[in-house]
């Protein structure tokens, strides 16, 4: 793709999607958005908020225009499941998010030390991409996906893509309904992993009480057969 020269003057907003499901990644996106164009797009017909607020149209229409305007560049990065089960959901979420601005930081090859960066609460840069770009010039803002434009691009951007990939493991493991709950710890999906047991997506940490809750039907249903046999000898 040529290269597209960019506005100095710009935010980067930084939003993870699936921080609670049972499974599938953690998705995080970082998008840059020229400072001259934040009251621009916040005056659309179409509204701009947290991906949660809009509706599943809305939120694809907003993406189809994020990635053909000229002027807003993103990258997207995903930590999936083996990796949230060994170090956490909030060390992933971070993982996710350095991995998705070093990449925008090296495809566009940004002047990010004039960047302001915004990373929505909950989410923080690790110390190591800290130092490696000591003047990145990054705050994290508590419901920050309801004030900065660039969050909320940002938290659209990670929610469409999260939710195409659940959407494909749907057709690998149609058992659970990814494609309706993207993973969350809806009833029909619990009563699935409850009836199947859990999937190679899905996050083994996150179910250790509803697996603890089967294991003990498990056992007091062979405690009871047990029993059954011993009465009938």
């Amino acid at each position: 793709m040529a290269s597209r020269k960019l506005c100095p003057c710009y935010s980067v907003g930084v939003d993870e999607v699936g921080r609670g499901p049972l499974a599938g990644p953690v998705t995080v996106a970082a998008v840059v958005l020229p400072k001259n164009l934040e009251s621009i797009i916040k005056n659309l017909e179409l509204p701009l908020r947290d991906s949660k607020r809009l509706s599943s149209r809305q939120r694809e229409i907003w993406f189809d225009y994020i990635k053909a305007h000229p002027k807003i560049f993103y990258a997207k990065a995903s930590v999936f499941q083996k990796t949230i089960d060994r170090i956490n959901i909030s060390k992933a979420a971070n993982l996710a998010a350095s991995r998705a601005l070093q990449k925008l930081i090296a495809r566009r090859k940004l002047p990010i030390a004039k960047c302001k960066i915004f990373l929505d609460g909950g989410l923080y840069l690790p110390k190591f991409l800290l130092s490696t770009f000591y003047f990145l010039n990054s705050k994290t803002i508590i419901r920050g996906d309801e004030k900065i434009p660039a969050i909320m691009l940002a938290s659209i951007v990670a929610k469409v893509s999260r939710d195409r990939l659940m959407t494909r493991l749907h057709k690998k493991y149609p058992r659970y309904g990814f494609s309706q709950h993207k993973g969350y710890g809806t009833k029909k999906h619990i009563r699935a992993i409850k009836k199947y047991g859990p999937s190679k997506v899905h996050r083994l940490t996150f179910l250790k009480k509803i697996l603890r809750i089967k294991q003990k039907i498990s056992y007091f249903k062979t405690l009871k057969g047990d029993r059954d046999e011993r009465k009938k000898g």
